[in-house]
């Protein structure tokens, strides 16, 4: 055991995979244990390289194991796959992690600490919600056109329903199931309120989320999902490879010396490359008002480039300029918004 530098393990939700190697890439043991039988021996073991999987549980798991006095690595699954040897099992899993950990060109993942991980899970519900809210609005409209009775999208027939019912004689079964639509509506949209404003509250006692407000584009919601995608802004070597991080470069397939670019590689996470997109494209709607550096770049690919590609291209600008302020320290200013690229 003395011998061991790096160890890697298979996570599971009850029995854990262990496969430990030394400098030369050695197997020294390979142990299943639970959970409690997994810090007991990480105890007693010399300080070494843990590396596990970017999954469920990882990111407490390696704040619990940096305590014991190891250093925690967690790298993408998608990177260990091609690494896996014969059959695929946990052992196999196990040993494939200290095969792709071993390599000096691997990229690894930042573990988040409890703060984001709050904020993270408060997005995932306020993403469930919203995604249920809109499920209750479209239920309305097509039990409302299943009666003949037709009204424009959008929220608004939240308010009008009542009138809606009152002018139209519908069986008394469907206007007590649609009042109970109505109601759950409103139930969820208190809720998706209440995330929100605590998401603020938290902007507000981090100085760092602060300055992300002043970015066009950026909203407390917005802010804190870079909050927490971002950490320490120095885990990123530049603002491109944040922004590639989120999915927003260009994929590339080359071959033969010819270089390809194709559309945005769409990698990462979703949401935030969801809400990215959305804050540029609210600057395009207003784009005619400003006239500082970032607007007249902006005019310059409408006239020249399709409204979607230009709103993947701003929404990759504002990732690179989140990213240069909280790497660099600085404050958003509009005259150097270019300097970020």
């Amino acid at each position: 055991m003395n011998t061991v530098t790096l160890i890697g393990i298979d996570l599971g939700k009850r029995s854990f995979h262990l496969h430990g190697q030394d400098a030369a890439g050695r197997m020294v043991f390979r142990k299943q244990c639970t959970r409690s039988q997994l810090f007991k021996l990480l105890g007693n073991t010399p300080c070494s390289t843990v590396v596990m999987e970017a999954c469920a549980g990882a990111h407490w798991m390696a704040r619990r194991i940096k305590a014991l006095g190891h250093e925690a690595k967690l790298i993408s699954p998608q990177f260990v796959r091609p690494f896996v040897q014969g059959n695929k099992n946990d052992f196999a899993d196990a040993q494939a992690i200290c095969e792709a950990a071993s390599r000096p060109s691997m990229r690894f993942v930042s573990p988040r600490n409890e703060a984001q991980q709050t904020v993270s899970a408060l997005h995932r519900v306020r993403e469930s919600l919203v995604r249920e809210r809109t499920g209750v609005i479209n239920q309305i409209h097509a039990f409302l056109l299943e009666f003949g009775i037709s009204l424009p999208k959008g929220l608004a027939i939240v308010r009008r329903l009542p009138a809606v019912l009152a002018q139209h004689e519908l069986p008394l079964r469907l206007v007590a199931l649609l009042e109970r639509l109505q109601a759950h509506f409103k139930y969820l949209d208190r809720q998706v309120g209440d995330i929100e404003h605590e998401l603020t509250a938290q902007l507000r006692e981090d100085e760092r989320s602060q300055r992300l407000l002043d970015i066009p584009g950026i909203g407390p919601i917005t802010a804190s999902a870079l909050m927490t995608a971002l950490g320490d802004a120095r885990q990123f070597g530049s603002a491109r490879q944040f922004a590639a991080s989120v999915g927003l470069a260009p994929r590339q397939y080359s071959t033969g010396g010819k270089p390809t670019l194709l559309g945005i590689s769409k990698r990462g996470d979703k949401n935030l490359r969801r809400l990215l997109v959305q804050g540029a494209r609210a600057i395009m709607q207003r784009i005619e008002r400003r006239t500082d550096t970032l607007g007249t770049w902006v005019k310059g690919l409408l006239a020249r480039r399709h409204s979607n590609v230009v709103a993947c291209a701003l929404a990759n600008k504002l990732a690179r300029i989140a990213w240069a302020i909280l790497a660099r320290g600085t404050n958003y200013r509009s005259e150097q918004a270019m300097l970020a690229a």
